[in-house]
């Protein structure tokens, strides 16, 4: 790698996320920052979020996990989850710390710095907005469903395709977040939830704008199974033209691909639990005259689960920023 500092940005968030930062840490020239959304709507960022009138802390808090260099015991007590039956029941220790922390400094974002600094977070954890929103969706039957978890674990007819995504209200980028994205050298979008995890960031005015105001060069990694509900019989070219779609067209540079085998038997198992396929690159001339190159990697994590290799992923990062991929 370069023995310059390198500025990586994240502007997602889920298991993908989390796995990707906590291996990119391991890396001295790196300068890390997780841009995270904001319209998270689970049952703990719900009820603190209303209860406290704060920002959602959930995907921050994971953040922060991903990022912190602190004992593991210390990184499970942030993640312990009170599920005996109570007043904080379902509610985990690091959510509760960061509305403590907000109250006692008077400001979310100053409180969540405060507990950056107690866990030892290699890096920048940043809120995309300062404003509280929830994301909406329309279906093809012009239903409109609101709220992040009701779009994740539809209640609605499922197999009605999403025409659209907004912001309800409208929210602004935060400036700490403009700030980051603008001098990032390598932004990276997904893998993760298309419409509950990516999107959501790219719905705040101002992001798209400071993304290509940025010289950064942006990756976005595609998923590997679609989500029933939300990217249905999606192929490679679907994903795309939907982050293009919020993203604009000329800020993307490269997207990656999985192109290693998935077992039958997985294949078979995510069908019958979840209604889940590999995600393919059917025709590659679906792609021809693009402002982006497509890269086929094995990123592949088969064992219980089908997902990305976070180690596989940081060598397609680390190839990117040696110059190996033009």
């Amino acid at each position: 790698m370069l023995e310059n500092k390198v500025n990586v940005t994240t502007i997602w968030w889920g298991t993908g996320s989390y796995n990707v930062l906590t291996w990119l840490k391991g890396f001295e020239n790196l300068n890390l920052a997780s841009i995270v959304t904001m319209s998270d709507s689970g049952w703990s960022t719900w009820v603190l979020r209303d209860e406290f009138g704060i920002l959602p802390p959930g995907d921050l808090r994971r953040a922060i996990l991903a990022l912190s260099q602190e004992s593991e015991v210390l990184r499970k007590l942030f993640e312990y989850r009170f599920e005996k039956k109570s007043s904080v029941s379902w509610h985990t220790v690091g959510n509760l710390l960061i509305t403590a922390m907000a109250d006692i400094t008077g400001d979310f974002e100053a409180g969540l710095q405060e507990v950056s600094k107690m866990f030892r977070v290699k890096g920048k954890v940043v809120p995309v907005t300062k404003e509280k929103s929830d994301l909406c969706v329309k279906l093809e039957n012009w239903e409109i469903i609101e709220g992040e978890t009701n779009i994740d674990c539809p209640v609605h007819d499922a197999n009605l395709l999403i025409i659209d995504a907004f912001l309800k209200p409208e929210v602004s980028v935060n400036p700490r977040a403009k700030d980051v994205l603008e001098n990032s050298d390598i932004i990276i979008i997904g893998p993760w939830d298309l419409y509950t995890s990516i999107i959501p960031n790219l719905l705040v005015k101002w992001v798209k704008e400071a993304i290509a105001n940025s010289d950064a060069k942006v990756v976005y990694f595609c998923n590997i199974m679609t989500k029933h509900g939300e990217t249905t019989n999606f192929e490679v070219i679907d994903f795309v033209n939907v982050v293009e779609r919020y993203l604009w067209v000329w800020n993307l540079d490269y997207v990656i691909v999985n192109n290693w085998y998935i077992s039958e038997e997985m294949v078979e198992k995510y069908e019958e639990e979840d209604m889940k396929q590999p995600v393919k690159l059917k025709d590659i001339s679906d792609f021809e005259g693009k402002s982006y190159k497509v890269i086929e990697r094995d990123l592949l994590n088969e064992t219980d689960f089908v997902r990305h290799k976070p180690e596989k992923l940081a060598a397609v990062i680390s190839d990117i920023i040696d110059g190996w991929v033009k």
